[in-house]
């Protein structure tokens, strides 16, 4: 793989700009062979969209109501209500989606599909089991599972993203540090490395949590300030190799300064290996925000997490199953769809692939 990509490198007098537009599409060709990685990505594609669309999927306000004579969007302005009460009084359980009148001539609303904020909650309705009102049933404080569930989603996407970027600033940068320069340098970042790699992630995560104010903040910054190990191991091996090949030596004999050589030539061509690292870290961060979340050291109540959900069900499993089963189902597809997309990738780039 590299090797093809480097003679079409922009040191080479046969380049083209399409080369790496190319490489990629052959990636892709190679990618759409495997089903489960497809089908995989479908799935991470849609819990993404739902993670995104959560406030417009479920909530207690309308998305869009004309009130008064105009149109407005209360999903998105909070303090959008009504002149007495609040817009969940206004609604009909007996009538789905679009709802009219709203006691007001020529008034109507468009409610999400789930009418029910996450952190909605009815006593008289606590550990419901699923029903044409509640999908998914609720928990012991009446509170929609789905609608928890959707804006956990968000949450724990946004953990995994938010994790995962950070940790792949700091493997990226110390990984290339360490390859490119060696030496002396290259033994302090790797004697680092070897440290942080004897101490159990999750129980250091544990540790460390414990003497920091709780927040989905404090918990994205944890992960990714431990988890970037593997990401700097792959772009230290990845620099190693490429540093030795003639189109980095000739751009240092023709003066090209070191950030130069790092990020135009060197950071391009070793981005395939950190990318499929990047898809596994995503899959292992949404597994250590939920463990977390379950044994009570991850988001704060009442911010919903899959983990979260999964935790209350402790108490109600010989009865409560939907508990249990809704968020221990989302997991499990999050985290499968991610690893099965990373594999996919990983054998799309094979290098054997290219010939």
């Amino acid at each position: 793989m590299v090797g093809r990509r480097l003679k079409d490198s922009p040191m080479s007098p046969s380049f083209q700009p399409t080369a790496s537009v190319s490489y990629w599409k052959t990636v892709w060709r190679h990618f759409k062979k495997k089903r489960t990685a497809v089908a995989g990505l479908w799935v991470t594609l849609f819990l993404t969209l739902v993670a995104v669309l959560a406030p417009v999927l479920a909530n207690d306000r309308p998305i869009a109501a004309f009130w008064n004579g105009r149109l407005v969007f209360p999903v998105f302005d909070e303090g959008l209500r009504p002149e007495n009460g609040t817009w969940k009084d206004l609604w009909n359980p007996n009538v789905f989606l679009f709802q009219r009148p709203l006691n007001a001539p020529g008034s109507w609303a468009l409610w999400p599909p789930v009418p029910y904020s996450p952190s909605e909650y009815d006593l008289l309705e606590n550990l419901s089991p699923p029903s044409r009102k509640h999908w998914f049933g609720t928990d012991d404080r009446g509170r929609d599972v789905l609608s928890r569930m959707i804006h956990g989603a968000r949450i724990s996407l946004s953990v995994g993203f938010v994790a995962v970027g950070i940790a792949l600033i700091i493997g990226i940068i110390l990984g290339g540090l360490a390859g490119y320069f060696g030496g002396w340098v290259d033994g302090v970042i790797s004697r680092l490395i070897e440290i942080l790699l004897t101490i159990p992630t999750f129980f250091l995560i544990i540790a460390i949590i414990a003497f920091l104010p709780p927040s989905i903040y404090t918990i994205m910054a944890v992960i990714g300030l431990t988890g970037w190990t593997g990401v700097a191991r792959f772009v230290r091996a990845e620099f190693f190799k490429l540093k030795r090949l003639d189109f980095i030596q000739a751009s240092a004999a023709l003066g090209a300064s070191h950030g130069r050589i790092i990020f135009l030539h060197m950071l391009p061509n070793a981005m395939a290996p950190v990318l499929v690292s990047a898809v596994f870290g995503i899959a292992g961060a949404i597994l250590t925000e939920s463990s977390l979340s379950f044994l009570g050291f991850g988001v704060p109540p009442p911010t919903p997490s899959w983990g979260d959900i999964l935790s209350q069900s402790r108490d109600y499993i010989e009865f409560a199953w939907w508990l249990t089963t809704f968020p221990g189902l989302a997991i499990f597809l999050g985290i499968t769809s991610y690893n099965l997309v990373g594999e996919g990738l990983r054998d799309a780039m094979d290098p054997k692939l290219f010939g």
